[in-house]
């Protein structure tokens, strides 16, 4: 976070969204200490701080991974995949569910203990769900009180008037994901 507040693109978004980034690292520290948070879940939840960092830092829709693509392996991503916006933020959401599902569960468990594993998981695939949504009219709330450009920057929308529904979208399937990959390697720890 050090690295990232040298010369923002526009101190008053980064601040805002790295208020953020300081809030959640303290309920994940908490989570880590009081709450029976997996050293594995913990990592992978500060991968996604990582991940939100350098949006912030770039205000997520001028994030330039299609340059440092193009230095590092010669490709540009957006003509691959015929993308005419950039994709970080949606990036962003997917590692959102992704990423925080390991840390959503083992919290579920520890303050549910009397849960099936079916019953747990679809908690937290609705905490998933509803805090996206949470974020998302966040965004909403803050993008009303500015300048339709400066709501613009802040939220990265880049003209898709659908850019909070697939936002939300994007961050359950990275759930979803999530929980695959989570019964995948429980399956291949059960098996050794």
């Amino acid at each position: 976070m050090g690295l990232a507040s040298i010369k923002p693109l526009e101190w008053s978004s980064y601040l805002l969204h790295q208020a953020g980034t300081v809030i959640v690292l303290i309920g994940l520290l908490l989570a880590y200490r009081y709450l029976a948070v997996k050293t594995s879940s913990f990592v992978l939840a500060c991968g996604f701080l990582w991940v939100h960092i350098i949006g912030a830092r770039y205000l997520y829709s001028y994030v330039p991974y299609d340059d440092w693509l193009h230095t590092i392996f010669g490709i540009k991503l957006n003509d691959i995949m015929g993308w005419q916006r950039n994709m970080y933020d949606r990036l962003v959401h997917f590692s959102y569910g992704l990423l925080l599902f390991a840390v959503m569960r083992d919290v579920t468990r520890c303050l549910f203990p009397t849960l099936n594993s079916k019953q747990c998981i679809a908690i937290v695939l609705m905490v998933n769900m509803s805090s996206s949504m949470l974020y998302e009219l966040f965004e909403w709330g803050i993008a009303i009180g500015l300048s339709p450009e400066d709501a613009e920057r802040y939220n990265g929308q880049q003209g898709d008037m659908w850019d909070a529904h697939k936002d939300m979208a994007l961050a359950l399937l990275g759930g979803i994901v999530g929980l695959c990959v989570s019964t995948v390697v429980g399956m291949i720890k059960g098996n050794k």
